[in-house]
């Protein structure tokens, strides 16, 4: 079944009617056509799947009629929270949609002693450019967002964290991994070094030092895949 969908708030009601952008995109992008099958859903409940199907096009607008609706929820089968220490956002916004359709469920940004403390991070703007991806992807959930004031909260919070870290460790096995923790560019402080010395730390089979964000993608990757 196709689960790729489109975003709309009146996803749900017996009839829809799509003007501007959205025909734009549907008619002239993706090149539908009359008694082609769509699926929709509501940002109030992103849970339902709505069916529809292309019964009329004009010029400028097209009318859907709702076929079906059910609880369809598409989500990662593993729970991964990242705790990540805080960078640029710009950097962060880069990854985002990735993180999103490989599954990450949650992440914490971290206000670490090694990070800048002059980056802002925009919630809502996270979640708008989550949306192409939740759409193409078929996922049916935000990834959630939370804050941190420090290392040593965060662990107190999640003492099952492991952690990234520059050192010899490398796992065969990813798989019991539910909480992990990321540093920002220039790594953890040895206090910090200190806070999570018997969590457990490892690294990656590679000879490279990565960005944050390559690591936050490679680890989640490794992790959910």
């Amino acid at each position: 079944m196709d689960l790729i969908y489109i975003l709309d708030d009146e996803a749900g009601k017996e009839t829809l009617h799509v003007r501007a952008e959205l025909y734009k995109y549907l008619i002239k992008v993706r090149r539908h056509k009359e008694g082609d099958i769509l699926h929709f859903r509501a940002r109030v409940d992103l849970r339902p799947l709505h069916t529809y199907k292309l019964e009329s096009l004009e010029p400028r607008s097209a009318e859907l009629t709702l076929i079906s609706s059910e609880i369809k929820e598409v989500k990662s089968s593993k729970n991964l929270h990242i705790g990540w220490c805080t960078i640029d956002s710009n950097a962060i916004e880069k990854v985002l949609p990735s993180l999103c359709e490989i599954g990450v469920q949650r992440i914490t940004f971290i206000s670490c002693e090694r990070s800048q403390k002059n980056f802002k991070l925009d919630f809502k703007r996270f979640e708008r450019l989550l949306e192409a991806s939740m759409q193409q992807s078929g996922r049916s959930n935000y990834i959630e967002f939370d804050t941190c004031k420090s290392v040593k909260e965060f662990i107190a919070k999640h003492p099952d964290t492991k952690v990234f870290d520059f050192c010899d460790n490398t796992l065969a096995d990813y798989s019991d991994i539910s909480t992990v923790l990321i540093g920002c560019e220039g790594g953890f402080s040895p206090n910090e070094r200190e806070i999570f010395k018997s969590l457990g730390s490892f690294r990656l089979d590679t000879p490279m030092v990565l960005r944050s964000e390559s690591a936050t993608l490679a680890v989640a990757s490794k992790i959910l895949l």
